[in-house]
């Protein structure tokens, strides 16, 4: 059926719309309420609650709650219970690790004054402040599709439609989409977001950053033995089980309930198309130091997501006819400390004001340039400009040598000077593995079922769901060109970088097919980022699909 025998789209217009309701999104909305109660907000949420999509360590900075909430410690519904007691840095080998003395740390990757918790529960604890203050959230909703007016600016977004068969006939259940208007449209979809990658095309947003740089990370929730539990207890590892060349590292949070927070971080970088970071998380989890803490415990959720790393050199224009892009969907992950919720919460609040200000104007659909021009000398500009070469001398020179030259320039930053100047990224991650036969196969330990564990039941534990019978929502450009370069020049590396098990090439007399099992989607968008071709595209299933996290 084509655009024009479909049933019109109803449409509701607002003041402004928000895609997403994670922390940027929420803290937008309710600071846009805060100066003036009359505008009308509404938050449209992929997910299928608010939190649902959430993922994150997460040790949080304050310093956005006390900007949005002041008295949010007073509350006694905040999830956030955990201020961090203990903060340790180590360089793990296969057998052990090595301190790094915390006075050798510049002052910025210091926690003590920060709190560990769910981000998840923290956007479930938000929305209803927005919607106390009038704000409108829908979940459920996949914003499908910018709306643009007969200028080119941007008017809204259409939810996707409802009740599409897997080949694409109308099922009894069709339900068109809905336009949702506003006067402008702030974009907060977190880190690869299918509809901002499109605004940031059109409007040539990126013609003067470097390329996009992401990671992918891994978490699990464990509740361990009360004996070994340390509650506000903060530990990351670099090193092993990754090698010099390969960036990333590990985390445990200790918080709330004998719980802990472990995950595993592995930069996009990567060259080596036999890499698995899922493996390389089970393997970490068997470090002797690291295994004995969850020996007897019980695994509870898992989940993956990508993340931003460009940090400064690769945010990208913020503004366009008609709205802005704020959090990961920006890209202000600060990625030495790894954190990115403070600024996500920043940049909602600072481009709330700047629309706030140009409707108290009467603008309507123009460019919120005041935003652009603000961020870089406001909290969040001055945070990732001292972390900016961190990344990319990582990238540069490996992990050891990596690391003390991005914590000297992070101490001379801290003092007011680079002797690095502003240091570039190479090249989009998608072009950075290497053919497969300048590699060998990595033979990674079977899971034990104890410590570690295969895909298919850490899926299980994301609560991942989509409709079965809808068309398949990871779109392959030219399949042909999947078997002559993903898999015939680099080994299919599809089936390893997917943290769920989604992609497969499967062996059949006629040879290789590519397969791909939607319903694992746990919405990392990797796939979006490493395909050699660029050859995948992620775009948002019907509303309400994915993970449903739950303390995530």
């Amino acid at each position: 059926m084509s655009a024009e025998d479909l049933p019109p789209r109803e449409s509701m217009e607002f003041d402004v719309v928000i895609v997403g309701a994670g922390p940027s999104g929420l803290s937008a909305a309710i600071r846009l309420k805060q100066l003036n109660p009359e505008l009308s907000i509404v938050v449209v949420e992929k997910g299928s609650e608010v939190g649902a999509h959430i993922l994150s360590g997460a040790v949080i900075d304050p310093a956005g709650l006390d900007k949005l909430v002041p008295d949010w410690r007073e509350d006694a519904d905040c999830p956030l219970k955990t201020q961090v007691k203990q903060d340790r840095f180590y360089w793990a080998t296969s057998q052990g690790w090595f301190r790094i003395p915390n006075f050798i740390m510049p002052p910025l990757m210091h926690n003590h004054h920060n709190y560990i918790g769910s981000l998840g529960n923290v956007c479930r604890w938000l929305a209803p402040k927005a919607e106390a203050l009038g704000v409108e959230i829908y979940p459920g909703f996949a914003a499908a599709e910018v709306l643009y007016d007969d200028k080119g600016a941007v008017r809204g977004i259409a939810t996707g439609d409802m009740g599409i068969a897997k080949d694409g006939s109308h099922k009894d259940s069709y339900t068109r989409g809905m336009e949702l208007l506003g006067k402008y449209t702030l974009f907060a979809e977190g880190a690869r977001g299918s509809l901002s990658k499109q605004l940031i095309a059109k409007f040539k947003l990126d013609a003067n950053s470097e390329p996009p740089k992401f990671g992918i990370g891994l978490k699990e929730v464990w509740q361990i033995d009360p004996a070994k539990h340390k509650k506000g207890w903060v530990q990351h590892t670099l090193g092993w089980p990754l090698n010099d060349k390969t960036g990333g590292g590990s985390f445990l949070y200790h918080y709330d309930d004998n719980r802990v927070a472990v995950g595993f971080v592995v930069h996009l970088n990567y060259n080596d198309p036999y890499l698995s970071p899922f493996d390389e998380f089970q393997r970490m989890k068997t470090h002797p130091d690291i295994r004995e803490v969850f020996e007897g415990g019980k695994r509870l959720a898992y989940g993956a997501r990508a993340i931003t790393e460009g940090g400064y050199q690769s945010v990208p224009r913020l503004t366009f006819p008609g709205g802005a892009l704020i959090g990961c969907a920006a890209g202000f992950v600060n990625v030495p400390r790894i954190k990115g919720v403070h600024n996500a919460m920043g940049s909602g609040m600072l481009a709330a004001e700047h629309v706030a200000a140009a409707l108290g104007a009467g603008r309507a659909n123009d460019e919120i340039v005041e935003y652009e021009n603000a961020w870089r000398s406001s909290a969040i500009g001055k945070d990732l400009f001292k972390v900016r070469n961190a990344k990319p001398l990582l990238s540069k020179f490996g992990n050891l040598l990596g690391m003390a030259l991005s914590g000297f320039d992070m101490w001379c930053n801290t003092l007011g000077f680079s002797l690095f100047g502003t240091q570039s990224h190479a090249k989009p991650d998608r072009k950075t593995l290497d053919p497969s036969k300048q590699h060998q196969p990595i033979a990674y330990p079977k899971p034990d079922g104890k410590i570690s564990f295969d895909k298919l039941s850490s899926v299980f534990l994301s609560n991942t769901n989509h409709e079965e019978d809808q068309p398949v929502h990871l779109k392959v450009a030219d399949m042909n060109l999947q078997k002559t370069s993903e898999h015939d020049v680099f080994a299919g590396p599809s089936n390893r970088y997917c943290p769920a098990g989604v992609y497969e090439w499967v062996e059949e007399s006629a040879g290789p097919r590519f397969q791909i099992n939607a319903q694992n989607c746990v919405h990392c968008k990797t796939c979006d980022v490493k395909d050699p071709n660029g050859n995948i595209t992620w775009v948002p299933p019907e509303g309400g699909g994915g993970p449903n996290y739950e303390a995530m």
